[in-house]
């Protein structure tokens, strides 16, 4: 016999690890597409300030106003109105619901009040205001 060529019963002394590595490169790339997938809103320019902090947490929701003065759940386009709908049914399942409230700089001030508005209506306690460092 030759030296590659095994038996019936004897055991192969190597593995073939192919299959192994094809598993792992899915993987990798089914996470790299998932992280990626998971940053939500919208592009906002947000006011500078020197103390930012990095509020945000996995199940948090983003509140975001828009220099137009769009309202926007996440990356979605609501009236406050459906704001309002939607936040009640996310603390129904979540009680402790954390919201950040991103606005851009140049947003009109009301529009800002009339969203902490609908937070302080449905008693959320956790809100988080976006802004950016300023360079130093």
């Amino acid at each position: 016999m030759s030296a590659d060529v095994k038996g019936g019963n004897e055991p192969y002394d190597d593995i073939n690890i192919t299959p192994m590595l094809d598993l792992a490169y899915v993987l990798l790339v089914t996470f790299i597409i998932l992280t990626t997938a998971s940053v939500q809103g919208v592009k906002v320019n947000s006011p500078r300030t020197l103390a930012a902090n990095q509020l945000a947490k996995p199940q948090t929701r983003a509140v975001t106003i828009t220099k137009e003065g769009t309202v926007y759940l996440d990356a979605y386009p609501v009236t406050l109105e459906e704001l309002s709908q939607r936040l009640s049914a996310m603390k129904a399942a979540n009680p402790s619901l954390p919201v950040v409230l991103k606005a851009d700089a140049r947003t009109q001030y009301q529009k800002v009040t009339e969203v902490l508005e609908v937070a302080k209506k449905l008693d959320i306690t956790e809100l988080g205001l976006v802004t950016q460092r300023e360079a130093q």
